[in-house]
């Protein structure tokens, strides 16, 4: 069960106050405080019966900030509304004229139990196979969840075949409730990679894998989960699994492991539980049918050769038999199994008979296996035996597929000289007798060989033509699948819709292996790398399409040359590169290379993703003007199309390449174009693994908010974070938290931004997004900064930039860079503030990041104004030009500002009257958005000219 945390419950009348969830109740019903009155409700029962000084309570509610005594007055006159003082002869607090307030209702405190420490951002996932019977599993049933409340980290370790997957599912359904329905189920028994376990974790979670090594990011996104993980199947990869769940474990103290493993991991935290066998009854004792029943293994062995049909009658005479077949199968769960299937056929005897001929064979493996392991070889081969010649051969092409696979993927890959109607009657039978899995995937049956019967066929040779031919024949489906199927990749949300897809990935895997293996087919390795490319892309499993890529460009020969191969992995090794090494010469000529093929093969929908990544690296780089030619070449490309997935990747690029150009009625006509779009169609335009939707969204936000209509921009920004969520894309979501919280910061609501920045920046630490953490610790820089706390927020500020410039992700510099001249400002450094300044804008007049210029003109206004020796003629000329370029913008909101801080300038010089029509003029355009800072800053000083 999950562990309780103390929440500190503070009572007063008819009203509750959790200091923990920082919720304030009257009669269970939640009581909305606006602003600081929270704040200060805290700060006034901290010291109930006491006067609270008025100095004291600004300096706890506004820490580091210069407040006035009229907004404490304005907080507690709200603070009284929500109290409803007054109403009933009800008296909260008392004022004491030009002292402070005193909390004067008996208060109580008590403690209340909260939900666990995981369970706010509980994660939701529950891909948990079906429960299946088991025998005699009552006590483990119980200890093992036991165990897991008190230790976090279980493996369940026993012989191969004795019922830990089986087991593990049972307490996985047990503890269903406990954990919220929050449990993940990641079978690793068809990965053979050991690189692989923390991208297989990672697809499962719906995680961006940005690096080869997944688990730093599936260690942070875990970090605040409660989740039950069960890791099924981990012998065959001790230490990578070891490893990772070491990692786990230690940094997510609400997540619980249970692990299965022929051998225990050896790592930190784990509790080893043993898994014996079935018990079986003694030798040498007179055995009756009622004592050989009461042991476990005889009661599988009943339960399912009767659920198999047979009609087994269980008598004294039969009982001796069964015990002695379970003795010699040492009480396996699935050798008994296989026998027990065997019993309609041949009847108790006969099936007794056959085992005694084939085990006596197995005798003869090699010593240094434990008894175990040669027993159900045994028990396999002797299985094996028993197929007719057709479903051997069925069987031992099986073993070609790693997991998952489906009828279609059978009849192509397995059928070269066996009829269909023959191929689906061998699947049936081998279905019956237990030599095949069967999982029902939507509308679709999937299948699989059990981990022991894969090995177990692939130990048997067959001809060296017959293996080339199915390995050809499977590495051909799957390049057709890859082009068929791989579009389907960006739309799926996490777990169990991905499941579907996640064994057919690792055929892919298994088929490029041996493509560019040493005996493999390095043409047909090319095209399937090539295929590759989109689904990789769209997963977000960028080393992955870094290294196909690379190796499928390296084989390329002179026929291949110019190909749309080439065109695919080209972008490939381009767009992976970018994400994971950051923007440089060897991406740029990457992704060109690609765009001119696609341009000379007639490639629109290719040629359009291409001019997207283009305008995204050379956005990224800073390169604004360049990005504006490539937002118009897939605009124009649209227009020639007519393709609706273009015309939405058109709409998105070529606003907001017009929003940092400083053209915002265009941007907003383009952006608004594609919302018509998407809201009569809702199709998205998905190219190489980019989606502009959710992030156009608050692209157009912020077009709202400069144009002058703060409430809808952060309606939109809403909207934006709202539709992200449903998806589940958690990269994706990433971003477009980062963007809302850019919307909100130019609103001023500090609080509303610092929510968005954070859960942006635990997104991206989860995803492994580099650059995008480092733009998360410069918004929370910024914030610092405007919280009061001038000088930590430029230290961090700057040392956020570095690793910015280090990867040349320069999209946001410019806002940084004002943010901290504004804080040099405040620090008396006004001087090194203006030379920041100056350099933005040399760089924007080069770069073409125009839309920021007003901006930059009014800050340097404000640093000439403070700084000593500079000419006020000159701060009055920054504030002026500012002024006019926001008009020429439609830049009202920058307009807004300029005009402010110019009115305020104006006053000081004795200009009262001029400066009053000049602000009234700019603040009487604005219908909306009186709660935001600036507006509120202009109308105090609109009333203060008066």
């Amino acid at each position: 069960m999950p562990t309780a945390q103390n929440t500190e419950i503070i009572s007063f009348g008819p009203f509750r106050l959790s200091l923990t969830e920082r919720v304030l109740t009257r009669n269970s019903e939640q009581v909305e405080l606006r602003g600081r009155a929270y704040d200060l409700l805290v700060a006034l029962l901290s010291r109930p019966n006491e006067l609270i000084s008025k100095a004291e309570l600004l300096r706890q509610v506004w820490p580091g900030l210069v407040v006035e005594e009229g907004a404490l007055r304005f907080h507690i006159t709200n603070l009284r509304k929500a109290l409803g003082e007054g109403s009933d002869g009800n008296r909260y607090i008392v004022t004491s004229s030009g002292r402070g307030y005193t909390f004067v209702a008996q208060i109580a405190r008590s403690s209340d139990q909260a939900l666990p420490a995981g369970d706010a951002p509980s994660f939701q996932q529950a891909n948990l196979p079906v429960r299946l019977p088991m025998i005699d599993r009552e006590v483990e049933i119980e200890e093992i969840p036991a165990r897991l409340t008190a230790t976090r980290f279980v493996t369940i370790v026993g012989a191969g075949g004795v019922g830990k997957t089986t087991l593990a599912i049972a307490v996985g359904h047990r503890l269903m409730k406990s954990f919220d329905g929050a449990l993940l189920f990641v079978d690793l028994s068809m990965v053979s990679d050991p690189t692989l376990v923390g991208t297989v974790v990672a697809s499962l979670l719906g995680l961006s894998v940005q690096s080869s090594d997944a688990t730093p990011s599936i260690v942070a996104y875990l970090r605040d989960k409660r989740i039950l993980l069960i890791l099924d199947t981990c012998e065959h990869l001790v230490d990578p699994v070891a490893a990772f769940a070491s990692s786990v474990f230690a940094a997510a103290p609400n997540v619980h492991i249970l692990a299965t493993s022929r051998e225990a991991l050896q790592t930190d935290g784990e509790n080893v539980y043993r898994l014996d066998t079935l018990a079986c009854p003694p030798e040498g004792t007179e055995l009756t049918a009622e004592i050989v029943r009461t042991f476990p293994a005889v009661q599988l062995f009943v339960e399912r050769a009767r659920a198999s049909g047979a009609q087994l009658h269980f008598s004294d005479d039969e009982a001796p038999v069964v015990a002695s077949m379970c003795r010699r199968l040492d009480g396996v769960a699935l050798a008994i199994e296989l026998a027990a299937r065997r019993v309609e056929s041949y009847g108790v005897h006969g099936t007794a008979e056959l085992l005694d001929q084939r085990l006596a064979l197995s005798w003869l493996g090699p010593r240094s296996a434990p008894p175990r392991q040669r027993t159900l070889h045994a028990t396999l081969d002797w299985s094996f035996g028993l197929l007719s010649d057709l479903e051997r051969v069925v069987l031992c092409r099986l073993a070609v597929f790693v997991g998952h696979f489906t009828l279609d993927a059978v009849i192509a890959v397995c059928g070269r000289d066996v009829a269909r109607k023959d191929i689906l009657g061998a699947i049936d039978s081998l279905i019956a007798k237990s030599m095949i899995a069967t999982r029902p995937v939507g509308t679709v049956m999937s299948y699989r060989l059990l981990d022991t019967t894969r090995a177990y066929a692939l130990d048997i040779q067959i001809a060296e033509d017959e293996a080339r031919d199915l390995a050809v024949r499977h590495a051909t489906y799957y390049r057709d699948w890859l082009e068929q199927r791989g579009r389907d990749w960006a739309t799926l949300s996490t777990g169990a819709e991905r499941t579907s897809h996640f064994a057919s990935i690792n055929n892919v895997r298994a088929a490029l292996d041996w493509c560019f293996g040493e005996s493999g087919d390095i043409r047909r390795g090319i095209q399937l790398a090539a295929a590759a490319v989109d689904v990789f892309l769209a997963m977000s499993l960028l080393a992955e399409c870094h290294r196909w890529s690379e190796r499928g460009l390296i084989a390329l020969d002179a026929d291949a040359i110019g190909s749309s191969d080439e065109m695919r992995l080209q972008a490939g090794i381009g767009v992976s590169s970018s994400q994971m090494y950051g923007e440089s010469d060897a991406v740029n000529d990457a992704l060109n290379r690609s765009l001119a093929i696609a341009e000379a093969r007639g490639e629109t929908a290719y040629e359009a993703g291409l001019l997207n990544m283009q305008y995204i690296f050379h956005g990224r780089s800073g390169h604004f003007r360049i990005l504006l030619d490539y937002a118009r070449r897939c605009h124009g490309l649209a227009e020639r199309s007519g393709d609706l997935a273009i015309r939405t990747l058109a709409h998105s690029g070529l606003g907001m390449a017009l929003q940092f150009s400083g053209d915002l009625a265009g941007s907003r006509r383009e952006l608004e174009a594609l919302m018509g779009i998407l809201s009569h169609t809702q199709q998205g335009s998905v190219l190489l693994g980019y989606d502009p939707h959710y992030r156009s969204i608050v692209a157009l936000a912020r077009t709202l908010w400069l144009h002058g209509y703060p409430d809808q921009a952060a309606d939109r920004a809403r909207e934006a974070v709202k539709a992200s969520e449903a998806m589940g894309h958690s990269a994706a979501l990433a971003l477009v938290l980062a963007g809302a919280g850019t919307v909100f910061l130019w609103r001023g609501d500090l609080d509303a931004a610092q929510h968005y920045v954070d859960r942006s920046y635990s997104l991206a630490e989860a995803n492994g997004m580099g650059p995008l953490m480092a733009i998360g610790r410069c918004r929370k820089a910024e914030l610092t900064i405007r919280r009061g706390d001038v000088r930590q927020g430029v230290d961090d500020l700057r040392a956020g930039l570095k690793p910015i410039h280090a990867a040349r992700h320069e999209l946001l510099t410019t806002e940084f860079n004002m943010e901290l001249a504004l804080g040099l400002l405040a620090l008396g450094q006004a001087g090194e503030g203006l030379a920041l300044v100056n350099a933005a804008i040399d760089r924007v007049n080069g770069s073409g990041e125009l839309f920021q210029m007003p901006e930059l003109l009014r800050v340097k206004g404000k640093l000439l104004a403070a700084t000593p020796g500079a000419s006020r003629d000159e701060a009055e000329a920054c504030f002026r030009q500012s002024i006019e370029l926001a008009r020429a913008q439609s830049a009202r909101s920058w307009e807004l500002r300029a005009a402010t801080d110019l009115a305020a300038f104006m006053a000081d010089t004795g200009h009262r009257d001029s400066a009053r029509r000049l602000l009234q003029d700019v603040f009487g355009a604005f219908a909306e958005g009186f709660g935001t800072t600036d507006i509120e800053a202009a109308a105090k000083l609109l009333a203060g000219l008066a």
